[in-house]
């Protein structure tokens, strides 16, 4: 759904100033492809507000396994990786040359909750052996449950891109066709894929999911790995009310 496109350096506390070789050669562009003019009819700026949570905001746990891996790398960690369009835009330097990356590595964790992306990513996870990991029909959350996942049946020409934790989410009403899959607590994801001198990019575009999310990451130190964020954030009941000068909310205006 058409939400605002936030882009922070640096968001947290690890600052990007150490790895401006891996500034963006392109800004601005959309998350899961390129946005068409007529978007806002498409996606209604209506009430997405969601189920009871499945579980609680869990920062973190004894059984979590700190990564041990002492040589960095780029590490790109997408959240509602579709068929993998953006690890796509990742490889190819839309995000900065990967060549570039510490020592000339890079590794990408993918998590998308719609079964119908399983095969793709299996055949990313192929295509680049050892580089890729997928969490296919897993949806990116703050904790480890099961939840109930509506499905985007309606947009086939944008890939799908409304399916979300939210019954009430403009692409899935009408249909509202669910299916039960597992969560990830991208807390413990980030605790146990990453180590402090990565570069780490996180890309967020779970359908609103991200009010649940980010709140919690805010409150635990594993907050301080990640160097970028990009975050398509969707209305909250209906607005969007986040507040920066680095934030973007532009219902309407399809440039970006």
């Amino acid at each position: 759904m058409l939400g605002c496109l936030f882009h922070s350096e640096g968001s947290f506390i690890k600052g990007a100033a150490n790895h401006e070789q891996l500034k963006p050669t392109a800004e601005g562009s959309s998350l899961r492809g390129v946005v068409p003019a007529n978007a806002t009819a498409l996606h209604a700026l209506g009430n997405t507000a969601k189920a009871p949570m499945p579980c609680q905001c869990e920062l973190t746990q004894t059984t979590w396994l700190p990564n041990r891996r002492v040589t960095p790398k780029c590490v790109f960690i997408d959240l509602g990786a579709a068929n993998g369009n953006t690890l796509q835009d990742f490889v190819t330097g839309k995000y900065g040359p990967v060549a570039n990356c510490p020592n000339g590595q890079w590794e990408a964790t993918l998590v998308e909750a719609n079964p119908r992306f399983d095969a793709p990513l299996k055949q990313a996870e192929v295509t680049h052996a050892g580089s890729v990991h997928s969490r296919s029909s897993t949806a990116a959350y703050m904790c480890e449950a099961k939840t109930t996942f509506y499905l985007d049946t309606k947009t086939v020409e944008h890939n799908y891109w409304g399916s979300s934790m939210s019954a009430n989410h403009g692409d899935t009403e009408g249909g509202k066709t669910p299916v039960t899959v597992p969560t990830v607590n991208i807390l413990k994801l980030l605790y146990e894929t990453t180590i402090p001198s990565d570069y780490v990019i996180l890309k967020m575009d779970i359908e609103g999911a991200e009010w649940d999310i980010l709140p919690c990451l805010s409150r635990s130190p594993v907050a301080q790995l990640v160097d970028r964020l990009m975050l398509e954030m969707h209305p909250q009941m209906g607005k969007c009310w986040y507040h920066s000068t680095r934030a973007r909310c532009r219902f309407g205006d399809t440039s970006r």
